[in-house]
């Protein structure tokens, strides 16, 4: 039965090819791949919210506030369980994994990847975790749509073209807003934005759109609307937004870095469940808005009602006072970030999309708060838009997406009217963020090693290259005691090169090179055949390349400054081959006919 299968699969793949051209099918691919990333934010939206319903509407309404202290603990010993004894692999999150697969694995995503997310993210944010669902959906989809490329046999380009339509039909979906999400893919995930990328994105979005209508109707996540108008004279406050949403970005990226690097040091993963577990538990029981994604709490802000998530603060402050509040807020802001950083420490699934979102709204709530009642001014700000430009401001700095940031609140609230001001904010807060943290959250520790692919084609065509498909090993070896007549015929008589590496036999490590015009001028010298010795004419390399150290865009800066033909390649200090810089660029021309088709 199998065999069938498997026969009449590749009978298909043979008609497919001579009947549909590649471009054609990948049209078709991406319509599949925005209904599949539809529909796995369905499910993910789904689980989350029954989750969220059943624990927070029932047991801590009627019963007993303790329990926020007692479900994320629950919810990442559910998460280790699960992903140790069932998926059997950890579950990575969701951009920055998909991201490193772009780079370093060709956009070949593990199976598993597939249902992971949709098993372990609705866990980790039903039971409290502070963290959004936006990541996760984009890792299912990009899993998904990895495996359906690697199925139809797609190339490296258009697998990686289909991962940016999973992403596309992802944030679609979620926001209904398929033109963010088309930028989205492009900024985050680096797509050259031609005819033969744009077609692709546009059907993905428009597919998962379309799916997001069919499950959920016409609701929408963020349900906004603009009721004040824009006034020119605000410009200078939506300018102290920018600086504000900047700085917030840069303490963002910071906090997040560091207690990662902190769980990171612990080998253990029950003390990381139990120290995030605890962490988180003692948070949102404190502050309990800190529960979950928070997009209800960005919906109050919108409406001008934050008493309402604040009145039953644990101090029991006046939330009838507009200072109290603007405290409350602060607080919010800053132990946002500490309680999602906790959530991904304690092996949480999620994303920081959410986070970010949840920020910026209460930062711009606070901002327009504090002009409003400081009393230097005469006139009045709109809370409602200081709140979403501040989604907009600090999205654009810690996602390094100031376009998206701009067309995701322009399309949540149906119109344009805060484009002047969302461009101004965004633009501010970005340059700000980009200037102290060259590398988004997303990528950060990508692109400290140099693995991030970019919208340099240099660069990223460089980055997709593989490092072992340029080295030779066809060099005859020589060791250090090898004499002149051994040299002319022993190697230089049965090799077709002109360099030989010279290697400690005992160690396999490299002691130096021999140039054929180093020995030419005595080679043809009998009487010196028993005189001389490799270790007297070796010299050492002008570059040498590890391969366990160096990327591709160190191997062409080492040609490029040695002015090298064939440097030698070490592999932690074993000598491996060579790499030759015409053999190297042969590779490069065309990894770029490839990259740019």
């Amino acid at each position: 039965m199998e065999a069938t299968k498997k026969n009449w699969f590749a009978k298909f793949l043979v008609w497919r090819i001579k009947n549909i051209p590649e471009r054609k099918f990948v049209y078709l691919l991406s319509i599949l791949v925005g209904f599949t990333s539809g529909v796995g934010a369905v499910i993910l939206k789904n689980l989350t919210h029954f989750f969220q319903h059943l624990l927070e509407g029932k047991l801590v309404k009627y019963y007993q506030q303790a329990f926020y202290f007692v479900f994320p603990i629950i919810g990442f010993v559910l998460v280790y369980l699960i992903s140790k004894y069932i998926i059997r692999n950890k579950v990575s999150h969701g951009i920055p994994s998909t991201l490193y697969a772009i780079s370093k694995r060709k956009g070949i995503i593990r199976k598993f990847q597939m249902f992971g997310s949709l098993i372990t993210a609705p866990l980790t944010v039903g039971f409290g975790g502070s963290v959004g669902l936006e990541g996760p959906t984009v890792a299912t989809g990009a899993a998904i749509s990895s495996n359906i490329a690697r199925l139809f046999h797609m190339n490296q380009t258009n697998r990686n073209l289909l991962i940016g339509c999973a992403a596309a039909g992802a944030l679609s979906s979620i926001f209904k807003a398929p033109i963010a999400a088309i930028i989205f893919a492009i900024e985050v995930f680096s797509l050259d934005l031609t005819i033969a990328s744009m077609l692709p994105l546009l059907l993905a979005s428009i597919s998962a759109i379309i799916t997001s209508y069919f499950f959920f109707g016409n609701d929408i996540l963020l349900p906004f609307k603009i009721e004040d108008t824009f006034k020119i004279g605000d410009v200078p406050f939506f300018m102290v937004l920018g600086v504000f949403t900047g700085l917030t970005s840069i303490y963002f990226t910071e906090v997040y870095d560091r207690i990662q690097k902190f769980f990171d040091k612990i080998d253990s993963p029950i003390k990381r469940v139990l120290i995030g577990g605890i962490g988180i538990g003692i948070l949102v029981y404190l502050i309990p808005p800190l529960y979950g994604e928070g997009f209800d709490i960005i919906n109050n802000l919108v409406q001008g009602n934050p008493e309402v998530l604040l009145k039953n603060n644990i101090f029991n402050l006046d939330v009838t006072n507009v200072w109290t509040i603007i405290l409350l807020l602060i607080g919010l802001v800053l132990f946002k970030i500490i309680a999602s950083a906790l959530t991904f420490g304690a092996g949480g699934v999620g994303g920081i999309f959410a986070p970010t979102l949840f920020m910026g709204s209460i930062l711009g709530n606070c901002v327009a708060k504090v002009i409003n009642n400081i009393g230097l001014f005469s006139f009045k700000v709109s809370e409602s838009n200081f709140t979403l430009v501040g989604m907009a401001g600090l999205m654009a700095g810690v996602l390094h997406a100031p376009l998206t940031a701009i067309f995701l609140i322009a399309e949540l609230t149906s119109g344009y009217e805060l484009f002047i001001p969302l461009m101004i904010t965004a633009a501010i807060s970005y340059s700000i963020t980009k200037y102290a943290n060259p590398h988004s959250v997303y990528n950060m520790e990508l692109g400290r090693k140099g693995e991030l692919i970019t919208h340099d084609k240099d660069h990223a065509v460089l980055t997709f290259m593989d490092i072992d498909a340029v080295i030779e090993n066809n060099f005859a070896i020589m060791n250090p005691d090898m004499s002149l007549g051994d040299m002319v015929h022993k190697a230089v008589v049965k090799s077709n090169r002109n360099i030989f590496p010279v290697i400690d036999t005992n160690k396999k490590t490299l002691l130096g090179i021999i140039l054929l015009d180093d020995i030419r001028s005595i080679m043809f010298n009998q009487k010196l055949y028993d005189k001389v010795y490799a270790k007297d004419v070796m010299h050492t390399p002008p570059e040498i390349i590890e391969l366990d150290k160096d990327k591709m865009t160190d191997i062409m800066q080492k040609f490029q400054d040695s002015g090298a033909w064939n440097l030698p390649v070490l592999n932690k200090g074993k000598y491996v081959g060579f790499i030759s810089k015409s053999k190297l660029l042969t590779a490069y021309r065309r990894k770029l006919i490839n990259f740019t088709k």
